[in-house]
């Protein structure tokens, strides 16, 4: 073995019952080297990482050699294990909103690792807690330290865990899926910063990713995962140049393509917006004066036609959610909304309720709004029996098989629960769900963020095929500006709650007029 050999994983197989998940997987980073790990969802990219450091349920079985500087993990006491995770080895996860501690705010939550692994007290960890935030590229550090996991964007909540894997200046980071919620400028910033955090320390990083742009800028070499087993491996410049498996150049080729359906030219206004705003108080503190509230949203002004889509993009925490919300009543706004001919913000009540119906939602993060104690038809169908009680259980399981038949899902899956589908397949689950009430109008917050490009190609097929077929309108979030161009008629660019332009799709894409558009598309590149 190489002296300057870091991590090593030979011939590990990881099996849950009779399933082999990864199958006699060979993998090594050495140090100051970046390592990327592809393939579609439930390939096992994860599943290698996490077996590798003992994170999987007790009862699966493992086997192989793992090592660790030298070391054999597989013969590590529970105490040197704590030591080394979070320590040593630091892990970036796939989803952090179910990482993060919702009853801890962040400060707390980064100051635990500093006080742990480097006994880090009191004005000391403050300092320090301070600089992780700043080196990760978030604003309002102060602020931040005292906000909730839900208080944040999902990008501000995915930089606070590369805060908190990096916090102990870590020999080895795994980082899984760790731009997933970023949009492209940060992504970029963010993995500037993990380079240089390896080329100071000489840290081994293994990145696991979806997006091959990003692996083909960062990574040295890389591994490509199929079914569990490793099928290409080699420098990065040889595997995206020169593939010597098919599967390799599946993957290298599936960019999002086509146009969305044409909107008919006499297509009546679904939804319009306007000077709507959003602020948000800040809390008082004691015995000082309340400080001047948070406008998350300016006045801005929208419209949106029946089988139209709306592309909202712009940074991570620039107000797209937000706005999103406030537009369909999940927040509080000022300002007018006018949904299908009606006032929709006067509306409350009953009258309220009767209107959702016509709009929906599918959340950004798949895993964390689907409820893992309800199996898959429960999840489905609960919309539909609380808005339509009168129908009898014959109807409501006809409308479910219509559901996941719509989104390509077979029907006999209904009695299983969210933990056992792949990524893409929740997401297809969230859809199903919004889609049983047959709304007119969608609301899709980042539905392809964490899906590798083979998956999103697919997700992307079944939205444009399912807004032909029922006329559907979509206001579509995402800081993919290839999967916009994809779905999205015109893109409204946001930036600090300020529209800084929109217009339609290819129009603006080709010829932005502000230079925040322009460093959007060039930090995407689009070609």
């Amino acid at each position: 073995m190489s002296d300057n050999r870091l991590f090593e994983l030979r011939q590990l197989t990881i099996r849950f019952g009779s399933h082999i998940a990864v199958d006699s997987l060979d993998l090594h980073v050495d140090r100051g080297e970046t390592v990327a790990v592809v393939g579609e969802s439930g390939s096992g990219k994860s599943v290698s990482a996490l077996g590798a450091l003992g994170l999987l349920p007790t009862g699966t079985d493992i086997e192989g050699e793992r090592r660790f500087d030298g070391r054999d993990l597989g013969k590590l006491p529970p105490r040197q294990w704590n030591a080394l995770r979070g320590g040593r080895i630091g892990f970036i996860f796939q989803e952090p909103m179910t990482s993060l501690n919702p009853l801890h705010n962040v400060g707390r939550q980064l100051g635990e690792t500093l006080r742990l692994h480097q006994g880090l007290r009191g004005e000391a960890a403050k300092r320090r807690i301070r600089e992780l935030l700043t080196q990760v590229k978030l604003p309002r550090v102060d602020e931040l330290m005292t906000a909730w996991p839900h208080q944040l964007s999902g990008g501000q909540r995915q930089r606070v865990m590369i805060a908190m894997a990096i916090a102990n200046d870590p020999q080895l980071l795994i980082a899984d899926e760790p731009t997933t919620a970023l949009d492209v400028t940060v992504q970029q910033e963010i993995l500037a910063l993990l380079d240089d955090l390896r080329d100071r320390y000489g840290m081994g990083l293994l990145l696991i990713s979806h997006d091959l742009n990003l692996v083909r800028r960062h990574a040295d070499r890389v591994v490509v995962m199929r079914h569990g087993e490793c099928v290409e491996t080699g420098a990065t410049t040889a595997v995206f140049e020169t593939p010597q498996v098919a599967y390799t150049r599946q993957l290298i080729d599936a960019v999002p393509a086509g146009r969305p359906p044409p909107v008919a030219g006499n297509a009546a206004m679904l939804l319009s917006a306007s000077d709507v705003s959003i602020v948000f108080p800040r809390p008082k503190p004691f015995l000082r004066p309340r400080p001047s509230a948070f406008v998350a949203v300016e006045p801005l002004s929208l419209q949106l036609r029946q089988g139209e889509t709306l592309g909202v993009v712009g940074e991570s925490g620039s107000g797209k959610t937000t706005l999103a919300s406030a537009l369909i009543r999940l927040l509080p706004a000022s300002g007018e909304i006018h949904f299908a001919g009606q006032r929709l913000d006067l509306l409350g009540g009953d009258a309220l309720r009767r209107q959702r119906r016509g709009f929906q939602i599918v959340f950004q993060d798949p895993y964390g709004s689907l409820s893992p104690r309800m199996p898959v038809a429960d999840i489905i169908s609960e919309g539909l029996r609380f808005h339509h009680p009168e129908l009898d259980q014959t109807i409501v399981a006809e409308r479910i098989t219509e559901a996941l038949r719509e989104v390509d899902l077979p029907p006999d899956c209904g009695h299983r629960y969210p933990h056992e589908f792949s990524g893409g397949q929740r997401q297809r689950i969230a859809i199903a769900r919004a889609l049983i009430l047959k709304p007119k109008l969608l609301v899709l917050d980042e539905p392809t963020s964490a899906l590798d490009r083979t998956v999103q190609k697919q997700l992307i097929e079944l939205l444009r095929n399912v807004q032909a077929k029922h006329g559907l309108s979509y206001l579509f979030i995402s800081h993919d500006l290839a999967v916009v161009r994809a779905m999205a008629h015109r893109i409204l660019v946001l930036k600090e709650g300020k529209v800084v332009e929109q217009g339609q799709c290819e129009a603006l894409l080709e010829a932005p007029q502000s230079a925040y558009t322009r460093a959007l598309i060039d930090a995407s590149s689009l070609t």
